[in-house]
């Protein structure tokens, strides 16, 4: 009885052994395979794309990420991060690289004054942040700035097509009811600003104030005549508005580049190019197109960006 016990003991532990090789055999080639894999992602190196907390931004970060993953990186995303959070990330090395926009860079982070031009904006914004070891890539054709805004018939009715045409309407004691938000109503940098630039004023009784979303609406409904608004906003093309040309160039420059932290590029020597080849397909009419599949057609961002870079033959 005693030896069955022992024959049956020896059996059990001849098992467990058995089976304790067979999963070290399976962790092993699991491990090996993992282990493979982060050698190739490896190759392309990790990324982390950062984001701020609007639509444009949205479909920008998400963009980035399909097209890197395409190109083999490991991809991270930090979005939803408020502008001074993102620019924090970014110098405290959480994420490698965002979109940003050339106005904000130099005026908010770099405190230096307005700066009108795109190119000199740029190129002042670029070598400023040079000496913080964060690298400004090519800007892209995409400037997301204020603009006045009417209604296509209602400005070919009106012979309005640039700033200037609206400054001698109204001065010619023609009425325009106007929409402005709180924000540039109040700024000196905003409605002051652009009357005196253009050497006209809005009877206070014209100049209505309202919530910044609702200012599309309110030319759409007839409400006003012109309005205050963002060049890339996506209801200019739902709502059928035009941007009258800012002949006097008065709004800052905004242009959107990739900016990247120097070790980043450093470590992966194709990204500069590889982002450098999607700032010259963006621009403002793309990113308003883009912007009004989700904001109006309430489409997926992940799969609008996934058909724009489709559709520039950027991924399969």
């Amino acid at each position: 009885m005693k030896s069955n016990v022992k024959r049956m003991r020896s059996f059990v532990f001849l098992l467990i052994a058995i089976l304790m090789l067979t999963a070290c055999g399976t962790s092993n080639s699991k491990t090996s395979t993992d282990e493979n894999r982060t050698s190739d992602n490896q190759s392309k190196g990790k990324i982390t794309v950062g984001g701020k907390d609007f639509t444009e931004q949205h479909i920008l970060t998400k963009i980035t990420s399909i097209y890197l993953k395409e190109k083999g990186y490991d991809v991270k995303e930090a979005t939803n991060m408020g502008s001074t959070v993102v620019r924090q990330a970014l110098e405290n090395g959480q994420i490698d690289l965002y979109w940003e926009y050339t106005g904000t860079a130099l005026v908010i982070y770099n405190h230096q004054p307005v700066e009108t031009d795109p190119d000199a904006a740029y190129e002042k914004v670029k070598e400023i942040d040079q000496k913080k070891g964060l690298v400004w890539l090519n800007k892209a054709e995409l400037n997301n700035t204020y603009a006045i805004m009417m209604l296509e018939k209602k400005a070919n009715e009106l012979g309005i097509k640039t700033i200037s045409d609206l400054a001698d309407y109204v001065n010619n004691h023609k009425e325009i009811k106007f929409a402005s938000n709180a924000e540039f109503y109040a700024r000196q940098d905003g409605l002051r600003g652009l009357e005196k630039k253009y050497e006209f004023k809005f009877q206070p009784k014209n100049v209505i104030k309202m919530e910044t979303g609702l200012l599309p609406n309110a030319l759409k409904e007839g409400q006003v005549d012109a309005s205050i608004g963002t060049s890339t906003d996506g209801r200019i093309k739902e709502f059928n508005l035009i941007i009258l040309e800012d002949d006097k160039h008065y709004f800052p420059a905004y242009n959107a580049a990739p900016v990247v932290r120097e070790e980043s590029l450093e470590k992966n020597e194709e990204l500069a190019d590889q982002l450098n080849e999607l700032s010259s397909r963006l621009n403002s009419e793309t990113l308003i197109q883009l912007n009004y599949m989700v904001d109006v057609e309430h489409k997926d961002v992940a799969e609008v960006a996934r058909e724009w870079l489709t559709s520039q033959n950027l991924i399969k």
